[in-house]
């Protein structure tokens, strides 16, 4: 037991690491040379840096004090403890590491979809692990927590939305302003599919007269279980089952097959399901109150 939750442990802090040091590669090698406003408290962090040349790393730690402190209880100390760890990671990394390694210099447009790809990944990956870097991430947690509901990309975006804009104010850069929101779009596409991708599938519902060979075919070509609901068909009035079976989109393909070899009359109804809780799916679970 010990040696599991050692290992669980280093496990989540490599990934931390990992995903602090896309988001540093993605902030200091394609986003400050590029002088994009961005967004977080990296954004008002990178003003800093190029208003005063104060190192992005420091402010943002900086920064983030007066915000642990009013969101300490909301999200806990768990939370807390893995997102100090991170924030440590992410602005070492920005300050240390990534100056090392080549800076892009190339089209503007094309720092900005590598800056939002990739520190965007870095962030869920950081978020996957149940943590974050700090700033303007605690403030959506924060939201999340009391608003679980929410979907963690569009909570991003309009955080971003006023520092993207009082940093292109500022700097009186317009374009800067439209690649910072096309970065911040990025974020939030990417954290949500790399979040919610993960518990998404597709959900199909197939009306036949042989509803327990069709739950076994299923059971034989996928592995997973499925519903048997009672129906009835509205023009003959016959009585009909409904079988109905959430899975992956690989495995709702050999589903499809299968079923139509053992009843080609059944009628098959496939949907895309964005998130699917259970056994057998992971769950992704942020901003929830920590204990």
């Amino acid at each position: 037991m010990k040696n599991n939750k050692i290992g669980s442990a280093l496990f989540n802090i490599m990934c931390e690491l990992f995903g602090s040091f896309l988001t540093a590669i993605g902030i200091y090698n394609f986003a400050v040379m590029a002088k994009f406003p961005m967004t977080g408290f990296s954004g008002i962090a990178i003003i800093l840096y190029r208003l005063l040349n104060i190192p992005i790393g420091l402010s943002t730690i900086a920064l983030n004090i007066p915000v642990i402190l009013i969101c300490y209880k909301l999200l806990g100390k768990k939370f807390l403890i893995s997102s100090l760890r991170c924030m440590v990671f992410s602005s070492l990394l920005v300050d240390y590491v990534a100056p090392l390694l080549p800076v892009y210099e190339g089209d503007r447009l094309l720092a900005a979809l590598c800056t939002g790809v990739i520190a965007g990944a870095g962030y869920a990956i950081i978020y996957m692990r149940y943590s974050s870097t700090g700033g303007t991430d605690f403030i959506v947690m924060a939201v999340k927590a009391v608003r679980p509901y929410l979907s963690m990309g569009g909570l991003i975006f309009l955080t971003d939305a006023v520092i993207v804009i009082a940093s292109g104010l500022i700097f009186w850069d317009i374009d800067g302003i439209i690649y910072g929101f096309i970065i911040s779009f990025l974020y939030a596409v990417v954290v949500d599919k790399m979040l919610y991708g993960l518990n998404s599938g597709k959900l199909t519902l197939i009306v036949t007269a042989k509803g327990e060979e069709i739950a076994a075919v299923i059971d034989s070509s996928s592995g997973r279980g499925s519903t048997l609901l009672k129906a009835m068909g509205g023009y003959k009035l016959e009585e009909k089952q409904v079988v109905m079976c959430a899975c992956s989109a690989k495995q709702m393909y050999f589903l499809q097959k299968a079923v139509k070899r053992a009843d080609p009359e059944a009628f098959l109804i496939v949907l895309d399901s964005r998130e699917v809780h259970g056994n057998g799916f992971k769950m992704i679970q942020m901003g929830e109150h920590s204990e």
